[in-house]
């Protein structure tokens, strides 16, 4: 029997649980099966499919179709000369086709990433079913099918929709040349780009370690946790071994550990002897947030030698930090109450040959504490306390205390705020501290005997009115506000400052008579019916000191270093007695989050003459443009502190990983020495599937490093980089 209703003849026939719509320009049935010719599309639920020429089966729901096959569903596309297909299994068979998988992929710091559709051609496609393909004799891209800049060449590849295609005897072509050969990979067809696998080889060369080839292995055995180990082979140096492990089991937990080591045969000195200088460094971070309002935080570092730091650091940031911190803790505040157990370990460095370094550990320790609160409603009458104990541990060059020297405190305090109209506000604190030690020093030697440091503190806040003017300037409104404030404290108790071991700040207490002093200036803007933001703030400080001596705690001639000095700034300045402190100039300026900039300055009046100057200015003036300017001397005498004098400038457009061209150029350079500490410079040009990436690094560490770094990669979109630019992918 023949139908021919028209033009496009339609025909419904039902097939499993839904109708199947046959439409076609001429159309014949012979028992179940129809066939149709011309223009034929077939919609059987979100399956819809197209050829020149079609045969259904009715009883089985068999399409078998020849002809400018186009078969749809969801985000399937798949076109070819012939097809088998089941509509009621969703199993099929393509010959020469194309295919097409459409993923909405979340933005990406770490990998370049494309919204184009990831593109296979294939001499059989064969459909599992709705989340599943095997393609046989095929080459996957997400480049523009008609000019592909790369593509993965597959004798058999699985693709599994929304979670990733796993690719079997694989050669990567990059403009149709083969570049590498993979027995096994996988591409990623998920919204987060995040597969397990091995990654990317990394290649690159180097002054300072050679050839550098290395690879690594991506774990991600759940969505909440992942695992890189890798290796990397320096041909002058050794292995280097490098392991992450992240975690967030949960919503209010996260953790995770990195290790970076090095097993290192030397660089030849001048007698041909060879000067190993491997080690290792890790950090295990944890923070968690757990039942009955407690907290638990930890960052626990660990270092071999400063030497290994210097000699194989990434960056010059992190060559030249000499120290090492680590800390633990857990925290529960309630009701204004705060009960604490900690513990704290600090290493700093001091020499590189020989090597030396001060060791101060805290641990353990309990402290608990309370704010400010008032037993009366109608009396303003604040009460509050701090409460501690640790054990402590100091080693150093010069001494070095038993291995837990206990420690504690007591410090009961009252607070009066005291106001009279808006014209004057008096807060004055009132405190006793009770602090003993289990070791005392003596002569400048440890010596067991216990310590007792009693003191008496009161603290005066005096804020008197602020002067404001306000004024418009067309639909703009300024403020300019004059904040005039004076602090008293007077400590005393103390007395013998140098029988105590310091281990941290709270230590460094002393006798002191002092006023500090500042004014504040504040501009603010606010455009038309929005919030103000302060643009201009400046404010100047300075301290008189009534005792000059501090109880007797300062030395004359050296330098000294304590509370009542380092709260106004951190540049010594104390090595004789005096009156005044340098004069503190901070002003800073923000501007609508475009512009931000600090200057600072230490006026000494005693010497007459800028102590230290620091200036800081950060430009994003268009889009992702950005530059960053950084100044800081200090010209204070040598037993305070050497002096310095160093410039550092970074500056750019975009990043590492953004569609188009991005750069960025840095230097640090030493103006006291006269030398370039470090240099940077990176080119990146990105396109729609890859793009290519260049940087060039020195670094300049004396004696023990001096390293030129060239670093190439292709960025491989959604994929990851081929080379030695590429930073590790983040899930969180």
């Amino acid at each position: 029997m023949v139908l021919t209703p028209g033009l496009h003849g339609q025909i419904r026939v039902p097939a499993g649980r839904g109708m199947v719509q046959l439409e076609a320009r001429e159309q014949r049935r012979e028992g179940n099966l129809f066939i149709a010719d011309g223009d034929v599309t077939i919609q059987y639920a979100n399956i819809r499919f197209r050829a020149d020429y079609v045969q259904y089966n009715a009883s089985t729901s068999e399409v078998t179709a020849r002809g400018h096959i186009r078969f749809d569903s969801d985000s399937q596309t798949l076109e070819g000369a012939e097809a088998r297909f089941n509509l009621r299994t969703g199993r099929g068979k393509f010959t020469a086709a194309r295919g097409t998988v459409r993923t909405a992929r979340l933005s990406n710091r770490s990998v370049l990433v494309s919204q184009n559709p990831f593109i296979f051609e294939a001499e059989e496609i064969e459909r599992l079913d709705d989340r599943t393909y095997v393609i046989r004799r095929a080459w996957v891209t997400v480049c523009p099918p008609d000019h592909p800049i790369w593509k993965f060449y597959t004798a058999r590849a699985t693709l599994y929709i929304g979670r990733r295609a796993r690719l079997a005897g694989t050669t990567f072509r990059l403009f149709g040349m083969p570049v590498l050969y993979l027995p096994y990979a996988t591409v990623p067809l998920a919204k987060r780009l995040r597969q397990t696998g091995f990654l990317l080889p990394e290649l690159g060369n180097s002054t300072h370690k050679g050839f550098v080839l290395g690879d690594a292995f991506y774990w991600a055995p759940t969505t909440w946790a992942d695992a890189t180990v890798g290796l990397q082979l320096y041909s002058r140096r050794g292995w280097a071994q490098n392991v992450e492990l992240r975690a967030r089991p949960t919503e209010n937990i996260r953790a995770s550990y990195t290790f970076f080591g090095v097993n290192d045969r030397g660089l030849p000195d001048a007698n041909d002897v060879r000067q190993p200088q491997g080690g290792h460094e890790s950090q295990f971070s944890l923070d968690a947030r757990l039942p009955g309002g407690w907290r638990t935080v930890a960052d626990v570092n660990t270092l071999t030698s400063l030497t290994f730091r210097l000699a194989f650091a990434p960056t010059f940031a992190a060559a030249v930090n000499s120290e090492v911190r680590s800390t633990a803790f857990a925290t529960n505040n309630f009701r204004g109450f705060s009960l604490n157990f900690f513990a704290n370990k600090y290493k700093n460095f001091l020499t590189l040959k020989p090597e030396t370094a001060i060791l101060l550990r805290s641990s353990p320790g309990a402290l608990f504490s309370s704010v400010e609160q008032a037993p009366w409603k109608r009396w303003p009458v604040y009460f509050g306390f701090l409460m501690y104990a640790d054990g402590v541990h100091r080693e150093d060059p010069l001494i070095a205390t038993s291995a837990v020297v206990q420690r504690g405190e007591i410090a009961p305090r009252v607070t009066i705020p005291l106001h009279w109209g808006p014209w004057l506000g008096v807060t004055p604190t009132f405190a006793l501290r009770v602090t003993r030690y289990g070791q005392q020093l003596l002569a400048g030697a440890v010596v067991n005997d216990s310590v007792r440091r009693t003191t008496g503190e009161v603290t005066v806040d005096l804020r008197p009115a602020s002067f404001a003017r306000e004024w418009t300037s067309g639909a703009a409104k300024w403020k300019h506000v004059i904040e005039p404030r004076a602090v008293y404290r007077y400590v005393t108790g103390v007395n013998d400052f140098g029988r105590f071991l310091r281990f941290d700040e709270n230590d460094t207490l002393t006798d002191t008579n002092e006023m500090e002093y500042s004014l504040t200036q504040r501009l603010y803007h606010r455009a038309g019916t929005g919030s103000a933001d302060e643009i201009v703030s400046w404010k100047i400080t300075q301290k008189y000191f009534f005792d000059p001596t501090f109880g007797g705690a300062l030395v004359p001639g050296q330098r000294n270093v304590f509370q009542a000095l380092d709260s106004l700034t951190p540049f010594a300045f104390a090595d004789g007695f005096r009156k005044f402190s340098p004069i503190v100039s901070d002003l800073r300026f923000t501007l609508r989050g475009h512009y931000d900039a600090q200057f600072r300055l230490d006026y000494d009046p005693v010497r007459g003459k800028i102590g230290a100057i620091g200036s800081l200015l950060k430009i994003r003036p268009y889009r992702e443009s950005f530059l960053t300017l950084a100044h800081f001397s200090t010209r204070t005498a040598e037993i305070l502190q050497p002096r310095s004098n160093q410039v550092r400038v970074l500056g750019g457009y975009g990043d590492i990983n953004r569609p188009g061209l991005n750069a960025i150029l840095g230097f640090s350079y030493d103006i006291q020495r006269n030398f370039l500490q470090n240099q940077t410079a990176m080119v990146s040009l990105n396109g729609s599937c890859c793009g290519l990436a260049f940087e060039y690094r020195r670094l300049a560490l004396g004696s023990v490093r001096t390293e030129n770094q060239f670093r190439l990669a292709l960025l491989i979109a959604n994929i990851g980089t081929f080379g030695n630019l590429r930073r590790q992918e983040k899930i969180f």
